[in-house]
């Protein structure tokens, strides 16, 4: 009976995966065209819209851009709106994915530490950099190392300490979580200067996307895109309890792991090229949950469009609320996501009474 009143929600979503799709492919849509039209120089939509398709082989589409106007659409903007669509999709996914694997909604990327692993480690960085240019390459390294150091070290203390269990690896995460915060304040304490410089990492950015950036997060991206859209059926039964997955011949524990890395993946990436940017791994999985169903076979991959989408927009307020300076992109998701997160928050101790 169990089985079966976990299999009816995703048939009943199966309808509607069609329009969801279609919707969530025009939302990437319409924030890349918006991404890459508005900025200092205005560019009409549909010149943006002639030259992004000259670029695409086969069509015969040609730009009447001027030169300069074409390299602030190639050289400027498209990576930084590329990078956008990458990031926000990797931090939702994993999200998504967390909370399916955790059974816990209130679950975002950086539950086992993947941000407090980063941040130590770009701070060691900046304070012991020896030249700019350095510091410069080693920060996205040492981010990703960090973050997936932090979440090895989490998994290993949670599977010693209790088994491997998924209120183990929760209580884990947290302890490791604050241990890397401690040493990360106490070097910034003991070195003032580095502050402005490691807050702004912290706050997020986008402003110094290059197409390097983009090649260097595609093949994570790709890797863990592939790896949890495998694992959507498993998520649905995994939401119905580990038991039930179980003695459906799921190896749990395994299956989580393989979860969990290609998770980490997808964030420790997308923190490595953009910094710590929060709240995108719990509004939009479950603004999907809301509007389009339970199921992971519709959540994951409603979650990687609409989360690169979104992450867009956002951007695109930051950028232009103050212009000519600019907000950090974590500011504005906080802002967002901080109201939505209470929502969350009493929607889910309703359902738990």
């Amino acid at each position: 009976m169990t089985v079966t009143a976990a299999t009816t929600v995703p048939a009943r979503v199966v309808r509607l995966r069609v329009p969801w799709l279609a919707a969530g492919v025009v939302a990437v849509l319409l924030a890349l065209v918006l991404g890459v039209m508005i900025g200092p120089v205005s560019i009409p939509a549909g010149s943006v819209i002639r030259e992004l398709l000259s670029h695409v082989p086969f069509l015969g589409v040609r730009s009447h851009l001027s030169s300069q106007d074409a390299a602030i659409i190639t050289e400027l903007r498209l990576p930084r709106v590329v990078l956008a669509l990458l990031v926000g999709s990797m931090l939702s996914m994993a999200g998504a994915s967390y909370q399916g694997v955790f059974r816990n909604p209130l679950a975002d990327p950086y539950l086992l530490g993947a941000a407090a692993g980063a941040g130590l480690m770009v701070t060691i960085v900046i304070v012991l950099r020896s030249a700019a240019s350095s510091t410069d390459q080693l920060v996205p390294i040492a981010a990703f190392a960090g973050a997936l150091g932090a979440v090895a070290l989490s998994y290993v203390v949670g599977r010693n300490a209790g088994g491997g269990s998924v209120v183990t690896l929760i209580l884990a995460g947290v302890a490791i979580t604050s241990f890397l915060t401690a040493i990360q304040a106490y070097l910034l304490q003991q070195n003032s200067d580095t502050l402005r410089e490691v807050y702004t990492w912290i706050l997020g950015r986008l402003n110094t996307a290059r197409w390097s950036d983009v090649l260097l997060v595609l093949p994570y991206f790709a890797v863990a895109t592939v790896v949890l859209l495998f694992h959507r059926r498993v998520l649905d039964v995994f939401a119905v309890g580990e038991q039930e997955a179980s003695t459906l011949g799921i190896p749990v524990a395994r299956t989580r792991l393989v979860i969990v890395i290609a998770a980490s993946l997808a964030t420790a990436a997308a923190v490595a090229v953009s910094g710590l940017i929060g709240f995108v791994g719990i509004i939009v999985p479950h603004a999907v949950r809301m509007v389009a169903g339970a199921s992971y076979r519709v959540i994951l991959p409603l979650s990687i469009l609409f989360g690169g989408a979104f992450l867009v927009l956002a951007d695109l307020v930051g950028r232009t609320v103050m212009a000519p300076a600019e907000l950090p992109i974590g500011v504005i998701t906080a802002f967002l996501g901080a109201p939505f997160f209470v929502v969350v928050l009493r929607t889910s101790l309703r359902s738990a009474r």
